[in-house]
């Protein structure tokens, strides 16, 4: 099985849907393209950090991801499970870059079932109603001693 990558158009040119095949591609770059992380360096350092796993071995930032495989990425809070369905070099729109992998749907639900328990940590914090006025906020320097 041949992934793909989608070539994009010098500015000012009309889209064209160029696809060309691609073998392998390093899995820092492909993380990258993917839209798992912002920028290759971010990438390629979850990945030596121990924060990627494909097909449950921890790996290098330099080998080469195929369709098919299975992606472990921590990505902060959040994890996610995915396979590999096609190939990218080439950082594109999000709508193309969600196309590369599909999210299992153990991954997807376990997701949601953090995100639910961290926003009812988060609800418990009590808030003040308003900020603190001029007064206030001397009283509070004053009292944490930092005039």
């Amino acid at each position: 099985m041949v992934g793909c990558i989608l070539m994009q158009n010098a500015p000012g040119e009309k889209e064209t849907g160029v696809v060309v095949a691609v073998d392998k591609v390093r899995i820092d770059k492909w993380l990258w393209a993917a839209r798992f992380f912002k920028t290759r360096s971010l990438a390629a350092r979850a990945v030596t950090g121990g924060h990627v796993y494909v097909n449950g071995s921890r790996v290098k930032a330099a080998r080469p991801v195929q369709p098919g495989d299975r992606l472990h990425v921590r990505r902060g809070e959040e994890e996610f499970t995915v396979i590999v369905l096609a190939l990218s070099g080439k950082r594109g729109p999000a709508k193309v870059a969600a196309t590369l992998y599909e999210e299992t749907k153990e991954s997807i639900v376990a997701r949601e079932a953090a995100r639910d328990e961290r926003r009812l940590i988060h609800a418990r914090a009590a808030r003040p109603d308003r900020r603190p006025d001029k007064r206030e906020r001397r009283r509070i320097r004053k009292f944490i001693r930092k005039d």
